[in-house]
């Protein structure tokens, strides 16, 4: 028998193995009180850490920060916090392990005990997993678990595994110079956009528990030299596996532009375990399938894989979703999203948008999303040879990426427009139509598409005129101000005529201090900003009537095409704007809605981060499920604003007020 069969049924045996271990863990969380209402409590939470015994453990009990050869996980401890409290939990989230709403709210002192790492949950193991990656585009080497920590994995009574992880509990193995904590504003933005993304759709890691204390540590927020004080928060993570393509990066061989490798170089053995693991666990079709052929087995995996993360970032890019950073360790062997760090949510539709304050030449804006998965696809390529050849994995790019991306894409643009009946070939160029009207008008790219759904299909009678629908749609336009600040230049006139004269006379230089498309984005911001100097008020005006009055004759030619045929069009239109407003969210987490709950909770009031939470559990309804009025952040948040900000009241789907402009996330 070939060695290759050999170790798939190896596998094979082992994963139904598995599934008798699975089902006699179903069958004692039923004993245990489950039974059909899966109803479970704290304290019993029926854990089954297959993890643990699947993948190798680190031998060493060695405290501090040190290279971890030949292991996927090293065993660690919380540290313990001063007076820990919850901020928020979700619901939602916490049902997928059984918990219940009458036993969450009589049990708020328990959870922050449990999920802030004070207290050691019955059958949990706690462990930090080992991997790499590639950040920035550099392989960066030895990374890890530094400031979360796996719990383990409950099943449900559906048979459902859930791993747990809590991050900010303190340093491990992997914390290098860090302390393994984390603060209250990352947290929250962390907690509320995990819950926001499952409920507009969008794969994704969970976010169960908030939980802060009075524990400090000191931060330098803007990396400026002013480091303060803040509050040591916890979150309580919740995904079918947090492993990442930075796993199988651990494999690598020295890089031959940053010296570095990975820690478990050479150890082949080991990436056959994480394979064995990673498809009979989570891909366990691909395994039943290709059971006598590894690399036919490694092959479908990566496949699917690629396909996911195509739909994954079109799903992003459909929302006006960036990431931020995109590092092949912050991308999941699942298709989730993870790891919410400086992420942002589109205001004004920009396709150079750049949500990472620390992200100086744009490698992680919104329009390269889609090519950076693709990069990093090509990395967790990398990675898995030889138990996956690099011809079969680069073909398998080549021919499913881009395709798919694509294809999704453009399915849930349709819908996004309302465009249900037939698909046509000039879509396409409609979209990219519509979203060149969204760059040179500055439209809010939310409540722009949220608004097309008011646009009816022709013959349906309105209350309104097509002029005050076009009034509508500038009021969600950029002012002349706020398309000035956006344009404004950013590279110094002297640093920018010397990278200009080195790309003529010495491109290897120019290499190493700038990029052609950074050259570009800045003179093309020149240009711009020099237009709009010379702009009045009514000229923009007329600017973005005219380019609106244009692209919506070209979409209301596309509606009279989808009604033609169609007996009864009012129906038509019914279904149509059920559809839109069920693709197109009204309710988004902007940066100024997490910033007011976070100024809020760091003053010991945490009602706005549960409120806010609440609005997010439902993106696509007309009206909201909490009062809908945002209370602006009080003065002191103007650390973070840059400015004094009002005590106004605005919706939660307002526009963002003029300080949100100046809000930078690292």
């Amino acid at each position: 028998m070939g060695g290759s069969a050999a170790r798939c049924i190896s596998a094979g045996l082992s994963l139904q193995s598995r599934h008798r271990s699975k089902g006699l863990i179903v069958a004692a969380a039923q004993a245990m009180g489950m039974g059909g209402s899966g109803r479970v409590s704290l304290g019993s939470l029926p854990f089954d850490n297959v993890a643990l015994r699947s993948l190798p453990l680190d031998p060493s009990q060695e405290s501090g920060s040190r290279q971890v050869p030949a292991a996927c996980f090293s065993r660690v401890r919380p540290a313990p916090l001063h007076q820990p409290r919850l901020v928020a939990y979700s619901l939602p989230a916490l049902e997928l392990l059984g918990l219940q709403q009458d036993e969450l709210q009589s049990s708020e002192l328990e959870l922050a005990e449990y999920f802030s790492g004070n207290r050691e949950l019955p059958g949990s193991e706690p462990a930090a997993h080992c991997y790499c990656g590639h950040q920035f585009g550099n392989f960066a080497g030895q990374l890890g678990d530094g400031a979360a920590m796996y719990l383990g994995e409950v099943v449900n009574s559906q048979g459902q595994r859930w791993e747990l992880q809590i991050k900010g509990a303190g340093p491990t193995p992997y914390s290098r110079q860090s302390d393994g904590r984390k603060v209250l504003r990352s947290s929250i933005r962390e907690f509320l956009c995990s819950e926001a993304m499952f409920h507009l759709g969008i794969p994704t890691t969970r976010g169960g528990t908030c939980v802060t204390s009075d524990s400090k540590v000191i931060r330098d927020v803007f990396y400026d030299g002013h480091p303060t004080y803040e509050k040591c928060t916890v979150i309580l993570r919740i995904a079918p596996t947090f492993l990442r393509f930075g796993s199988f990066e651990i494999f690598k061989p020295m890089d031959e532009y940053t010296g570095r490798k990975g820690p478990s170089c050479g150890r082949n053995d080991i990436r056959i375990q994480m394979l064995d693991y990673v498809i009979g666990t989570f891909y366990p079709d691909i395994q039943k399938a290709h059971f006598q052929n590894s690399v036919l087995r490694n092959a479908a995996f990566f496949r699917e894989l690629t396909k996911r993360t195509a739909r994954l970032v079109a799903e992003w890019q459909c929302v006006g979703f960036c990431h931020g950073v995109l590092n092949t360790d912050n991308m999941s062997i699942v298709g989730l999203t993870i790891d919410y760090g400086p992420f942002g949510f589109m205001d004004r539709f920009d396709p150079d948008y750049i949500c990472n304050g620390s992200d100086n030449r744009g490698r992680y804006a919104y329009n390269r999303q889609p090519e950076i998965c693709k990069w990093n696809l090509s990395k967790l390529a990398e990675a898995l040879v030889p138990e996956l050849p690099l011809e079969d994995s680069q073909s398998i790019i080549e021919e499913e990426y881009n395709k798919e991306f694509e294809q999704h894409y453009l399915q849930k643009m349709r819908k996004k427009l309302g465009l249900l009946r037939c698909e046509k070939a000039e879509d396409k160029e409609l979209v990219s139509e519509l979203l060149h009207v969204f760059q040179i008008t500055g439209a809010d790219f939310t409540n722009t598409f949220r608004l097309l759904s008011e646009f009816p299909v022709p013959g349906i009678s309105t209350h309104f005129t097509l002029e005050e629908f076009l009034e509508k749609q500038i009021a969600q336009c950029a002012s002349l101000e706020e398309l000035k600040l956006a344009s404004k230049p950013r590279m110094d006139p002297r640093q920018l005529s010397m990278l200009l004269a080195l790309s003529q006379t010495n491109s290897q230089l120019f290499d190493l201090l700038g990029n052609k498309d950074e050259i570009t984005r800045e003179l093309n911001r020149i240009e711009l900003f020099s237009e709009l100097e010379e702009m009045t008020n009514e000229e923009l005006l007329s600017k973005q009537r005219k380019a609106w009055t244009d692209w919506l004759q070209k979409y209301r030619s596309r509606l009279e095409n989808e009604a033609k045929d169609v007996d009864d069009t009012a129906d038509l239109n019914t279904e149509r704007v059920k559809v839109m407003n069920s693709n197109n969210p009204k309710f988004i987490l902007r940066n100024y809605i997490a910033q007011n709950a976070i100024t809020a909770a760091e003053n010991g009031d945490f009602s706005e981060v549960r409120q806010v939470l609440k609005l997010l559990e439902h993106p696509y309804n007309e009206e909201p499920c909490v009062d809908d009025i945002v209370q602006e952040a009080p003065v002191e948040a103007a650390t973070t604003s840059g400015d004094s900000l009002s005590n106004d009241r605005m919706p939660y789907h307002s526009k963002p007020p003029d300080w949100a402009r100046k809000l930078l996330v690292t």
